[in-house]
């Protein structure tokens, strides 16, 4: 598969102290002996909302993980390659798991609260999971700023004591944003968050996606090609031809990706006319 070399190095709009670019560079991914990431290399600029589109099983998925170490945690996974977060590469052997964890947050598919930890429990786990100290005063504006930035704030401050699995699927997954956001990552990796949800919790979803853009790194996966047209600046295709590893075909601004691409390829992905 032919990869046609785009330059993502400059931001969009210029990145608020505490952003980072996070780059990519000639990432491949096995499991077992199984290669399925090939030499992919993209540029995610600061200030800028990345998604990440192609069809089931090219490899999107596992190419985000890949960015906070995650796949590593696969048994039998392995990796090559590096991925700079600013300009240190978080597979650096000197470097902690839990620093390019606390760095680079992750939103999955499915909402996935604590189920009997209340509310304001859910969004402070991450404090606690990497030893971070803060006062009940500091701990109670965090908690509001973190709500308050996913856009859940005014539906749960009279119940924060209760249960974050009482709430409903949409809900749970802009608590699941909070969390992440409680220690303040400048990165977040956002993996299909609205797949499950229905339409209004979706665009409250992308709501929150464009209200968090201008101070946390943002990199979504979604099939929902309108969705990554409405919240992403920067678009990347992938995909995995005939029993090959997932690679870019094409990537750039979103415009660009869904109105003049330059592989055919793309094109009829965008289009709907496979995948």
């Amino acid at each position: 598969m032919t990869t046609i070399p785009v330059d993502l190095t400059r931001p969009m709009v210029p990145p608020l102290d505490g952003q980072a670019t996070i780059d990519a560079r000639a990432v491949s991914a096995w499991f077992g002996e199984r290669k399925v990431l090939d030499r992919v290399s993209l540029v995610m600029p600061a200030g800028t909302v990345t998604a990440l589109i192609g069809p089931s099983g090219c490899g999107k998925s596992t190419f985000l993980r890949t960015l906070n170490r995650m796949h590593e945690l696969i048994p039998g996974a392995s990796l090559a390659g590096e991925v700079f977060l600013g300009d240190k590469d978080i597979y650096d052997p000197a470097r902690k798991l839990t620093d390019a964890r606390k760095q680079i947050g992750m939103v999955f598919q499915k909402p996935n609260p604590f189920p009997a930890m209340s509310i304001y429990d859910n969004v402070l786990a991450g404090l606690k999971l990497t030893g971070v100290k803060a006062s009940r005063a500091e701990r109670d504006d965090l908690v509001e700023q973190c709500l308050a930035k996913a856009g859940l704030w005014l539906e749960v401050r009279d119940r924060l004591r209760s249960p974050g699995g009482a709430l409903s699927g949409g809900q749970q997954q802009r608590l699941c944003i909070a969390r992440s956001l409680a220690v303040r990552p400048k990165v977040l990796l956002m993996d299909e968050p609205c797949s499950a949800l229905d339409p209004t919790s979706t665009r409250r979803i992308e709501q929150t996606i464009g209200e968090l853009a201008h101070e946390v790194t943002i990199v979504i996966v979604t099939h929902n090609m309108q969705q990554a047209a409405r919240v992403s600046q920067q678009c990347a295709f992938f995909l995995a031809e005939q029993g090959t590893p997932g690679a870019i075909v094409e990537a750039g601004p979103t415009e660009k990706i869904f109105s003049a691409p330059v592989d055919p390829r793309t094109s009829d992905y965008v289009h709907g006319r496979f995948g």
